[in-house]
């Protein structure tokens, strides 16, 4: 009975804790802005590629400026003619993620999730430009996202003892997505990923096109390494955040 006592005590600690954590001035929650946006918040998870939720994911949800999350919205009206819709990956990233992502990379162990990275190995990935001591999305002004027809199924839910193949491999053979065929997965780090890469089909080339073309008409500026990072100029020096991303209340 008393550790039960215990258990809620500390339960209710917790809630309150971080019913007492708000977003900083100028930050909201693109559920609040763009509810229809389809979020799918991999480092809130163990689907990505130090397989553990990372620091300061309080919960799986997008958080953004709030100039960043409107240019989204009219990214998002601008494809519904089409049936597609946009679908985040990551948004505003604290710092102490950004920091423990190169810690993961440079420990000396041999954990992570290789699919990620299936050339290189872990210890070359900081160095290599793949991860990062700091970026725009801990400015809250940097997305990574794809797109989904309005009709996709929901995703099936990752099966940790599967052994999915490789993020550059066909997509029926890649962990569970619903979105459109890039040519590779989110996140993976490879030249295949770079957004001019030669080394995929033309269809693949035509969904990235889409996306590319849907978001610069917005404002967006993309990472020539990643198709799927994209970053909204406000005209402000980017500034390094740190602040634990809360549960929408």
């Amino acid at each position: 009975m008393q550790r039960v006592v215990l258990s809620l005590v500390a339960l209710l600690t917790a809630s309150s804790a971080w019913a007492q954590v708000r977003l900083p001035d100028g930050f909201v929650y693109l559920r609040d802005v763009a509810p229809d946006i389809a979020q799918d918040m991999r480092y809130a998870s163990a689907n990505n590629f130090v397989g553990h939720a990372l620091p300061g994911y309080g919960a799986p949800e997008c958080v953004l400026r709030q100039q960043a999350a409107l240019a989204l919205k009219r990214v998002q009206a601008d494809l519904a003619p089409s049936n597609l819709s946009l679908k985040v990956y990551d948004c505003y990233r604290p710092a102490r993620a950004v920091h423990a992502m190169a810690q993961w990379s440079q420990d000396g162990r041999s954990d992570g999730v290789k699919r990620f990275y299936p050339t290189l190995n872990k210890e070359t990935l900081f160095r290599s430009g793949y991860i990062s001591g700091a970026s725009l999305h801990s400015n809250g002004t940097a997305v990574d996202l794809t797109l989904v027809p309005l009709s996709a199924a929901s995703v099936p839910p990752l099966d940790q003892a599967a052994r999915y193949g490789s993020c550059t491999g066909p997509a029926r053979e890649r962990a569970p997505d619903n979105s459109l065929d890039m040519g590779t997965g989110f996140d993976c780090f490879d030249t295949k990923s770079y957004t001019n890469s030669s080394a995929i089909d033309a269809e693949q080339k035509r969904a990235r096109g889409l996306l590319l073309a849907a978001m610069s008409r917005r404002g967006f500026k993309n990472y020539f390494r990643e198709w799927w990072h994209f970053a909204y100029p406000i005209g402000q020096t980017p500034q390094q955040f740190d602040f634990p991303i809360p549960p929408r209340h």
